[in-house]
C-alpha cells in the first residue's frame, strides 16, 4: 500500500505506533510512511533514531508527551495535526507502543475526522507484551495463564473516582490470568494495596520492567507485598510495565534470551564521527550493550576548495595508482565524480587504461565496491600506512610511478614519504578536513562522571586526542573505564596520552574492535584478552 496525496488542500495524517522502545520493532508500514513524511510529530519516549527515517527536509516537532511533562497539550497536538493536514502535507504522528492502547490515538483520529482530515492508523507493538517478553515473561502460557488484561495505572486526574475494577482484576489473577499495568510504577504501592484488599495474597508474583526492549532495561521479580519496597530499592522508575500473575514468577530456560546477550547491561561510549557510528553501534547493540555516541570528529570539505581535487580526478588516467585510506575518502571521491558528471569507469581495469586502486582496510575496499563498483587491486595485510607502502614498493614497484593519494588533512606523513623515498611521484590531496566538535554530549559527560560507562572505543588517533582535549581537566575520567583501540597506531597515541588500552583489535576494523571487546567481556577476570591486559571494570 503506497502513499498518495489527496489534493492541493487536503493532506493525510498517519497515527504510527513506534513500538515499545527498540527502534527495530517499528513495523514495515511505519517505516514506509516515515520515509514519505513532510512533518513528524513525536512523543518524548521515541528513540530519536526513528526520526532519521524521515526525509532531511521534513519538519520534526517534539510533542513531549510524558506524564506531567508535556511540551504540547493534547488540544495543541490535535490542532497542529489538523492545521498540517489541511495544508496538504503528509503528517506522521509518532507515538510510543500502539496508538490505540493508552495512547489517545482514538481521540486524535476522531478530532481529525471531525475536521475533514483523512487519517490512517498504523498499529505498533505494545510494551505490555514486548517488555515482559524481553524480561523472560510470556504474558500468556498454556499451563499457567490463558488471559491477559491491560490496565492504565495513570488515569485522568480529573476523575472523581477510579474506573478500574480491582475486584474483577483480582478475580482474573486468581483464576490464572495476567494483568499488565501501564504508567503505574509510581503508584505500585496503592495498586498492590487495592488488589490485596480484593483478596489477592501478599505472595502473588509481580514483575516490574523498566525501559523494556532497550539496552537500558532493568527488571525486578517480587510479590504484591514487597513490590513497592523492592522497586524503590532497585531505583526503578518510569517508563515501566507492571506484570501481576503467575507468569511473573516463571523462570524457564530460554525465556531470558534478551538479557543473556553477552554485553547486556554494559555501557559503551563510541567516539566516531556521527555519520560513521551506525555500524559500530549496531554491532554493539546486537550484543546487548547500551551505546552512547560521543562524536569527537566532524568532517568538512577542504578549506582550499575542490579545484585541485577535481582537476586530479579529471586527469585520473595520468596516474598509475589511486590510493584511498578511509571510507571517508571513498565517499568524497564518489561525490566529486557525481558533481563532475563522471563515473567510475576511469578507475577500472588497468589493462584498458584504468588506474590501479589501493585501499587501506577491508572497510575502505568494501566502500569502493559498494559505492563505485570498483574492486581494489591492493589491500595490505595489515591495515596501516606502513604496510600499504611496503607492499606497494616490494610487490608492485613504484619507481617513476605517479600516485594520487586522497585522504584527510591530518593524515600521518609516513605513506607519501615512504613512496617518495622509493622513487614514486606522489600527489597528495586532502578530500576532507577533520575538526573537533565544540563539546561532548551532556549525557556522555554525566555517564562518565557517575561511573556508569564500562568501555570507551577509539577508532583513530584523532578520536583519542580529541576526546582528551574535549574532556579538558576531566580527562582522567578515562582512567576509570576500559579502553578499546582499533589498532597499533591508535594504541600508540593513547599511550602518549597516558591512557593504556585495555584491548587492541587484532584486525584493525570495526568487526575486529567489537570482537576484542567481546573477548574481554567473556574472559575470566584477570586473564588476558585480545593481546593486551584486562583493566579494571
Amino acid at each position: 500500500m503506497g502513499l498518495t496525496r489527496i489534493g492541493a488542500h487536503r493532506g493525510k495524517v498517519y497515527l504510527v505506533g513506534a513500538g515499545p522502545g527498540d527502534p527495530g520493532l517499528i513495523t514495515v508500514r511505519g517505516q514506509e510512511v516515515l520515509r514519505q513524511a513532510d512533518v513528524v510529530v513525536y512523543d518524548a519516549l521515541i528513540d530519536t533514531r526513528l526520526l532519521d527515517l524521515a526525509p532531511p527536509q521534513a519538519r520534526r516537532i517534539d510533542a513531549g508527551k510524558r506524564a506531567r511533562a508535556h511540551t504540547l497539550s493534547q488540544d495543541q497536538i490535535n490542532e497542529l495535526l489538523v492545521q498540517e493536514g489541511q495544508q496538504g502535507r503528509v503528517v506522521v504522528r509518532l507515538k510510543g507502543g500502539d496508538p490505540y492502547l493508552f495512547g489517545r490515538g482514538g481521540e486524535e483520529a476522531s478530532y481529525l475526522a471531525r475536521h475533514g482530515v483523512e487519517c490512517e492508523v498504523v498499529p505498533g507493538v505494545t510494551a505490555g507484551i514486548a517488555a515482559p517478553a524481553a524480561a523472560g515473561i510470556p504474558v500468556t502460557h498454556r499451563s499457567i495463564a490463558s488471559t491477559v488484561t491491560f490496565v492504565t495505572g495513570h488515569e485522568d486526574p480529573g476523575k472523581s473516582e477510579s474506573n478500574v475494577d480491582y475486584a474483577s482484576l483480582a478475580g482474573l489473577v486468581r483464576s490464572g490470568g495476567t494483568v499488565c499495568f501501564y504508567m503505574g510504577v509510581g503508584r505500585l504501592g496503592s495498586i498492590a494495596g487495592e488488589l490485596m484488599r480484593q483478596g489477592l495474597g501478599e505472595g502473588t508474583p509481580v514483575a516490574v520492567i523498566e525501559w523494556g526492549t532497550t539496552a537500558r532495561q532493568r527488571s525486578v521479580r517480587t510479590t504484591l507485598g514487597r513490590g513497592a519496597a523492592d522497586v524503590a530499592a532497585a531505583g526503578l522508575g518510569p517508563p515501566a510495565i507492571i506484570v501481576v500473575g503467575r507468569v511473573a514468577a516463571l523462570n524457564e530456560p530460554g525465556l531470558d534470551h534478551f538479557v543473556r546477550r553477552p554485553m547486556f547491561g554494559r555501557c559503551i561510549v563510541i567516539t566516531r564521527t556521527r555519520h560513521q557510528a551506525s555500524d559500530l553501534r549496531r554491532r554493539l547493540e546486537e550484543l546487548g550493550a547500551l551505546v552512547l555516541e560521543a562524536p569527537t570528529i566532524e568532517l568538512a570539505p577542504p578549506s582550499t576548495g575542490w579545484g585541485p581535487v577535481d582537476e586530479a580526478i579529471q586527469r585520473i588516467g595520468e596516474y598509475h595508482w589511486l590510493i584511498l585510506t578511509s571510507v571517508n575518502g571513498v565517499e568524497a571521491l564518489a561525490e566529486r565524480l557525481e558533481h563532475l558528471g563522471l563515473d567510475a569507469r576511469g578507475l577500472g581495469d588497468p589493462a584498458r587504461g584504468g588506474v590501479r586502486v589501493a585501499a587501506i582496510g577491508d572497510a575502505t575496499a568494501e566502500a569502493l565496491r559498494a559505492r563505485l563498483g570498483v574492486r581494489a587491486d591492493l589491500v595490505p595485510r595489515q591495515f596501516v600506512a606502513e604496510s600499504l607502502a611496503g607492499e606497494l614498493i616490494a610487490e608492485h614497484g613504484v619507481r617513476s610511478r605517479r600516485c594520487l593519494l586522497l585522504r584527510a588533512d591530518i593524515a600521518r606523513p609516513v605513506l607519501p614519504r615512504m613512496l617518495a623515498e622509493a622513487g614514486a611521484h606522489v600527489t597528495e590531496l586532502a578530500v576532507y578536513e577533520t575538526r573537533r566538535p565544540a563539546a561532548l554530549p551532556e549525557e556522555v559527560l554525566e555517564a562518565l562522571r557517575t561511573r556508569r560507562v564500562d568501555w570507551v572505543t577509539f577508532t583513530s588517533s584523532s578520536t583519542a586526542t580529541n576526546m582528551v582535549d574535549l574532556l579538558g581537566d576531566e580527562w582522567s575520567l578515562l582512567r576509570q573505564v576500559k579502553i578499546a583501540s582499533i589498532g597499533p597506531i591508535t594504541s600508540q597515541t593513547l599511550r602518549g596520552l597516558n591512557l593504556e588500552p585495555t584491548v587492541e583489535a587484532r584486525t584493525s576494523n570495526i568487526p575486529g574492535l567489537v570482537e576484542a571487546v567481546l573477548a574481554a567481556e567473556r574472559a575470566p577476570r584477570g586473564s588476558q584478552a585480545a593481546g593486551s591486559a584486562t583493566g579494571p571494570r
